[in-house]
């Protein structure tokens, strides 16, 4: 029996366009240029403006191509022969700041060396895979397991961890030694095993790495001393020969100047006088418009055409040219307001940079402060950067939590951050400081925090513990 019912329900649905802006704010300088770069060539409505005043210079440009040189011109000219050395392949305006010079690159030796010892298509697939996994110290931060496992969905095949042990082996006899280690202890073992083990330190190095590799961590020399059945002079020789060992097997090997990640800020700050000025690096809702010579010919086309999937196609370019510049332009209005907001917020850090003066702040009071939603402002801030009169800023930087001291005021995390950097940086390098010693001197500065607390952050700033700290001295 079929029966009807009527149902009355509410329901939050978010339309396309609406996905689409919050994926604009998301974009930072250099994606929004590829963005817009895109939707050119797919629109043919959209069209970017070149400013006449930019074109009028590159016309009379001297360093552009002549169309008549004369021979004494050309041969006596004052012109650098450094400047000119790569005007055949480099364009005038892209020459390069300093000479270009070959960078090392060990995964690239690793496939040639591969190649050279095994010939087998699967095993060089594999270990190419092994090879480009690897950190930038030649360290395998990955376990088989795992590693198995992207392998299997990349190819679609189920492979089996033991099958990648025996590529991993042959990597690891590979130069510079001690690659593809698993671990600081298996780096130190693999160049060892490398030397003449009949030595007798050699043994006895070894034998300590694979046996009390844990005790030496946690610097218990009179264990080790026991268990190994070694006096003091032996142990000391041992501990200098595994010292001349290399913890990171590419760190010595990376030759050349290492290229410069060059990032573009999204929004410059300065200031003038008391006052703090904003502006993004680059407002692009203004060189955005519609062709019009497109726009006439599709009007006059309208008129005279009877064909309706033309003018559809048409009608919808036309709208989506029209929301596109839109949501550019709500984009950078929207990320005026946020950072402007920021600013108000950290008005103090803003002005001298100091890092003491970062006042606690999360993405709910500029939220609030703008009017947006705090999925808005995440988005905003998430992998934009600010060029500010001390430096490049990461926005997401700016964002910490609170944590009050003894006088009742509330400081930002990344303050107390700092104190403990200042205070390791400073501590005797072979009697460093315990976290519950740090606890004790963050105390005397007026910052009351826990053992766990300090561990967390200490943890953050990437620096180890004191007993590691200890060993490295």
């Amino acid at each position: 029996m079929i029966n009807q019912h009527l149902a009355q329900k509410q329901r939050l649905k978010i339309l396309p366009q609406q996905i689409q802006l919050l994926n604009f704010f998301h974009l930072n300088t250099l994606e929004l240029e590829q963005r817009i770069q895109q939707e050119i060539e797919d629109n043919p409505l959209l069209e970017d403006q070149k400013n006449d005043f930019e074109t009028d210079v590159e016309k009379f440009n001297k360093d552009s191509v002549q169309d008549y040189q004369d021979w004494e011109e050309f041969v006596y000219d004052d012109i650098p022969d450094y400047k000119a050395e790569y005007g055949n392949f480099l364009h005038n305006d892209k020459l390069p700041e300093r000479p270009i010079t070959n960078s090392f690159d060990y995964r690239s030796s690793l496939k040639d060396q591969f190649k050279l010892i095994s010939e087998d298509a699967a095993e060089i697939e594999l270990a190419e895979f092994i090879i480009d996994s690897l950190n930038d110290c030649g360290l395998m931060e990955q376990s088989l397991e795992d590693l198995a496992e992207d392998i299997s969905f990349k190819h679609n095949k189920w492979i089996e961890p033991d099958s990648l042990l025996d590529a991993l082996q042959k990597i690891q006899s590979l130069e510079p030694v001690g690659i593809a280690a698993r671990s600081i202890k298996e780096c130190l073992l693999i160049q060892l095993h490398r030397l003449n083990t009949k030595r007798p330190d050699v043994r006895t190095a070894i034998k300590l790495l694979e046996e009390h590799f844990t005790d030496l961590h946690h610097r218990n020399m009179d264990k080790i001393k026991a268990h190994l059945k070694i006096d003091e002079e032996e142990l000391k020789i041992v501990l200098t020969l595994i010292a001349s060992l290399k913890m990171r097997p590419v760190c010595e090997l990376q030759e050349g100047v290492n290229t410069n990640q060059n990032i573009l800020p999204d929004f410059i700050i300065t200031r003038n006088g008391e006052s703090i000025e904003v502006q993004l690096y680059r407002q692009r809702s203004e060189s955005l418009c519609i062709n019009s010579s497109w726009r006439e010919m599709a009007e006059n086309n309208a008129k005279m055409t009877t064909d309706k999937s033309a003018m559809q196609y048409i009608k919808n370019k036309l709208q989506s040219a029209q929301w596109f510049i839109h949501a550019v332009q709500q984009r950078e209005g929207t990320m005026m307001k946020i950072m402007k907001s920021m600013v108000q917020l950290q008005y103090d850090y803003f002005m001298t940079g100091d890092i003491n003066l970062l006042k606690p702040m999360i993405l709910k009071n500029v939220a609030e402060m703008v009017g947006v939603d705090i999925s808005t402002v995440s988005r905003i801030t998430c992998n934009k950067y600010a060029e500010s009169p001390f430096g490049l800023l990461l926005l997401k930087d700016l964002f910490t939590e609170g944590i009050a001291n003894e006088k009742g005021q509330v400081i930002s995390n990344r303050v107390i951050q700092s104190a403990i950097a200042e205070v390791i940086q400073s501590e005797d390098k072979h009697n460093p400081y315990t976290d519950q010693q740090l606890v004790k001197i963050l105390s005397q500065r007026g910052f009351s925090v826990a053992r766990r607390t300090v561990a967390k952050y200490r943890e953050q700033l990437q620096i180890p513990v004191s007993h590691v700290r200890g060993l490295w001295a």
